[in-house]
């Protein structure tokens, strides 16, 4: 049996974007061929999901011709092998597969192998790196026309394929290169001999579209040294012309209010997901590095309580953690949302709030802030809690705050441990080489108890290496008793209230 190869853009950098097309194409293949240029962030959405065989990944390198990279000639024999085998392959590229990407390469050893194969094109850094940096490639009154060109050949040696840099000098328009940091002196040197002034406006962008981008801005002839000088190496775009100096005026993606800090997200994966993206739309490098993972307890407790559902008043849930679990059980018994016919629902925290929400399930007491003292503050002016059972889904080793607050309030509490957060190796130790290798801005924490898993995970010594953000003040004393530096406290103990916490304090600190 046949299979098909998918020669697929995965864009420049920035995740979101990945076409729709590529983005189904990841997660219902079969073999992923990626090159050092697709974000891994990319080959993590395809492993997410559930598959009769495991994912098979092949990294072939691409990269400026380091050593460890495949060959061109090994990589069209893999493709075509793949396919012969029957495999949904998805041959990831950086960019466009035909801009400079070898992409019609492939498609040409496919096609005499008599492969199937798709090219799916992606948006390429010539037009996006330009276009996060605040610079258009073409602008009315200043450029009408825009040509792509190669930087890899030495304007110098001669070559059939050579660029007529003169010819390029004479056009006028803007000039976007690719892979040109080494050969940058010998076209400038090029193009101001074939009459462009060296005055032209350009520009430089290193990582185009990642949180890590960097921008040299500079003039035709002092840009070869800029880059030098700003050590900007490969990946980087460059362009030259009179729109390198609308940056100016509207560049946006690098002005963001926490772009450039570097923020470890500590969340269990299966949560870590809207304070990564709130921190991202911000603009910061997040370093998803969850300490630990979520992993459910024995469920004979939780069956034997929604036997008897129809005996408790209220449902008391403090995480989405504890609502999917709870929700999976009670859908395993055949049952969905008409079993809390009766019952009061209180959720710790929005998110809580909103996980009910989503099982159909509206929440009669929720408090802004992510704490128990909240909830039994909003409970306890309430006249259907005493003498009322109440079925509290917890995590195991979860404070006895709420237990206790809500039998003082005259209910007949039944607590029922869902779940327990236990140390993710991986994370930790990413976590641990992070640290220690690198500079990190500030670390996240939600609870008190992931501050306890993160110290567990990465150390003491190594766990005091960067300041902290706390979601509030139990999740603070819990940092400073660990002898971690907090300098950020939300106000408000919620996801949203954090990262406004977060902007607020780098937005009152000097550049």
């Amino acid at each position: 049996m046949t299979g098909i190869v998918y020669l697929v853009g995965a864009g420049p950098g920035d995740p979101g974007l990945l076409t729709l097309r590529g983005g189904e194409l990841l997660i219902s293949c079969d073999a992923i061929v990626y090159d050092a240029l697709a974000n891994p962030a990319l080959i993590g959405l395809a492993q997410v999901q559930e598959r009769e065989t495991p994912l098979e990944l092949y990294d072939v390198g691409k990269r400026g011709g380091a050593s460890d990279s495949a060959r061109q000639d090994e990589i069209n024999a893999l493709l075509v092998q793949l396919g012969r085998d029957g495999k949904r392959v998805v041959r990831l590229k950086g960019g466009d597969p035909l801009v400079f990407g070898r992409g019609s390469e492939e498609a040409q050893a496919l096609a005499a192998e008599g492969i199937p194969f798709e090219l799916v094109p992606g948006v390429t850094a010539g037009i996006a790196a330009p276009a996060y940096a605040g610079i258009p490639v073409t602008h009315r009154g200043l450029s009408t026309t825009v040509t792509f060109a190669t930087g890899h050949e030495d304007p110098l040696k001669d070559s059939a394929a050579a660029v007529s840099w003169s010819a390029l000098a004479k056009a006028g328009g803007t000039i976007v290169l690719y892979m040109a940091v080494k050969t940058l002196p010998n076209i400038v040197q090029a193009l101001i001999e074939g009459g462009l002034s060296a005055d032209t406006p350009a520009a430089a962008i290193q990582w185009g579209t990642y949180p890590k981008q960097r921008t040299v801005d500079a003039t035709l002839a002092t840009l070869a040294d800029e880059i030098t000088r700003h050590e900007l190496t490969a990946p980087v775009i460059t362009v030259i012309g009179p729109v390198a100096a609308l940056r100016e005026e509207i560049a946006w993606f690098d002005r963001r209010p926490l772009f450039g800090k570097r923020i470890v997200v500590t969340r269990a994966r299966s949560q870590a997901g809207s304070l990564t993206g709130a921190l991202i739309a911000r603009g910061a490098d997040v370093l998803e590095m969850p300490a630990t993972r979520i992993e459910p307890l024995d469920d004979a407790p939780l069956r034997g309580a929604l036997a008897r559902m129809s005996e408790f008043g209220w449902a008391i849930f403090t995480s989405q953690n504890a609502v999917k679990i709870f929700w999976d059980a009670l859908r395993d018994t055949g049952r969905d949302a008409r079993a809390f016919a009766g019952m009061k629902i209180a959720a710790v925290g929005p998110a809580t709030a909103d996980a009910l929400l989503a099982r159909g399930l509206a929440v009669d007491v929720a408090p802004d802030r992510f704490v128990a003292e909240a909830l039994l503050d909003a409970l306890r002016d309430r006249r259907d809690v005493r003498g009322v059972r109440v079925l509290y889904a917890a995590a195991q080793g979860a404070r006895e705050t709420l237990e206790d607050g809500l039998t003082e309030l005259g209910g007949i509490v039944e607590r029922v441990e869902t779940y327990r957060s236990t140390i993710d190796e991986e994370g930790a130790a990413a976590l641990r080489d992070e640290l220690e290798s690198s500079a990190v801005d500030l670390i996240t924490f939600t609870s008190a108890s992931s501050v306890n898993a993160f110290v567990a995970a990465a150390g003491e010594a190594i766990a005091r290496r960067a300041p902290a953000a706390s979601i509030g003040p139990i999740t603070t004393a819990a940092a400073r008793n660990a002898g971690i530096d907090v300098i950020v406290e939300a106000d408000q103990s919620t996801i949203a209230g954090l990262v406004d916490a977060i902007e607020r304090h780098y937005a009152a600190v000097p550049a």
